[in-house]
């Protein structure tokens, strides 16, 4: 039976103590025992342990630790209300992690998800069972396996050391090798794996049911041990390429569960994105959709070697071009606060100007409000303004528009900067 989900929600870069209530939550010696393990010697990204508690670092999404679920917002200044600010940025997460791609939602097995408004965790299994749903609808895939037993007819080729061995007292058996084409193969063992992993972990009464019947409907698989290189040796061809999508949450989902071995009630499960690079993702996606600009992400220059040959590589987040002309853009999830960029991304940008033959490049942050600086690099002889120029391109997302349209609007501010920073248009 479903226990009901606990909600904390923090936000990135906050610390979290034994004991501290959020919500009506507290955060107790048992969640925190589970999260210890799971850091464990290694450590993990998303958190840093502190005493009696842990600190959150750039990544955000959700981690749940039995029924416990922990939300985990970005949160780049104080925009909205403390009143608002929580549902806001559970919003533009959601919002921003769909608009890069990481809930797909186009193809015709995920037409809608009913369950958008909620916690990431609940997005992810809806669309799993939408998945499993629509292959079990298309029907399931054959192939064909090797089997080998004893069976009551003869079929295949007969195994004589292990049919002597085991079938002198019954000589009515067949122990044989032979090939068999049914739905017992490696995929479904994966999906029936991590089924069975959503009956245990799921929190939301509301899928509970389909869950059910997906285990009703999908036929029983063998255990099988599941790692990387599980998902390494897959092959899809034109008959499984439908299985794509759910083979992927499967995996997200399978190796990134750890369960509790000690208690086996705090098993955690983390889905967390790094947030530099969801942002970096956000932005490029924003200034793909003007078609009259060429954007292209990390594009990788040699420069340097050493006398045993090795290379090292730079790579800028966005190249924009348009015509013969570059433009290099490297984005920063932080907020500057009225200061300048660190010495080291200043250097960083000077260098990508050279090595791309950029006619500008930019950092972009951001911001309570819209706003760019533009600075230019000293000649190194004379001290002067040389003509390498760098901006710094800050974006607004503002709390006075409409709660439907806050990712959008960010999005068509992005493009404008851009474009007015390219000199497409004026400011």
């Amino acid at each position: 039976m479903t226990s009901r989900a606990k909600h904390i929600t923090i936000f990135e870069h906050q610390a979290i103590r034994l004991d501290q209530e959020i919500g009506g939550v507290k955060f107790d010696a048992n969640k925190l025992k589970a999260l210890q393990r799971y850091y464990g010697e290694k450590g993990v990204p998303y958190f840093s342990l502190i005493h009696n508690g842990i600190r959150f670092n750039n990544f955000v999404g959700v981690i749940q630790v039995g029924n416990t679920i922990i939300e985990v917002l970005p949160k780049a200044d104080n925009i909205f209300t403390e009143k608002e600010e929580k549902a806001q940025w559970h919003k533009i997460l959601i919002d921003m992690l769909f608009e890069v791609g990481f809930f797909n939602v186009q193809s015709p097995s995920n037409s809608s998800l009913k369950l958008k408004p909620n916690a990431i965790l609940d997005l992810y299994f809806e669309l799993f069972i939408k998945e499993i749903e629509y292959l079990l609808h298309l029907g399931l895939v054959k192939k064909y396996r090797k089997k080998e037993g004893n069976i009551s007819a003869l079929k295949g080729s007969i195994q004589f050391a292990k049919h002597i061995q085991q079938n002198l007292t019954h000589q009515e058996r067949c122990y044989v090798s032979h090939t068999s084409y049914d739905v017992e193969h490696k995929l479904h063992q994966i999906l029936y794996k991590a089924i069975k992993l959503l009956k245990q972990i799921n929190t939301n009464a509301g899928l509970q049911s389909r869950i059910g019947a997906l285990l009703l409907h999908f036929p029983a698989m063998p255990d099988i041990k599941v790692n990387e290189a599980t998902f390494n040796t897959l092959t899809l061809n034109r008959k499984t390429q439908s299985y794509k999508k759910a083979i992927n949450i499967a995996k997200l989902l399978l190796l990134q569960f750890h369960p509790d071995v000690s208690q086996g009630r705090n098993d955690v499960l983390a889905i967390m994105f790094d947030m530099n690079k969801l942002w970096e993702r956000f932005v490029f996606k924003s200034l793909s959709k003007n078609k009259s600009l060429s954007v292209k992400p990390q594009i990788s220059k040699h420069f340097w070697v050493s006398s045993d040959g090795d290379l090292s590589k730079m790579r800028p987040d966005i190249i924009i071009e348009m015509g013969k002309e570059t433009f290099v853009v490297d984005t920063k999830w932080k907020n500057l606060k009225g200061y300048n960029p660190s010495p080291e991304d200043l250097r960083q940008m000077f260098v990508y100007h050279e090595y791309y033959a950029a006619k500008k490049v930019a950092l972009v942050y951001p911001n309570k409000e819209n706003n760019t600086i533009t600075g230019n690099y000293l000649k190194p002889e004379s001290r002067e303004l040389s003509e390498k120029e760098c901006s710094i391109i800050s974006i607004a997302i503002s709390s006075k528009v409409d709660n439907e349209r806050l990712v959008k609007t960010w999005q068509k501010d992005i493009e404008t900067k851009f474009t007015s920073w390219i000199g497409m248009t004026n400011d």
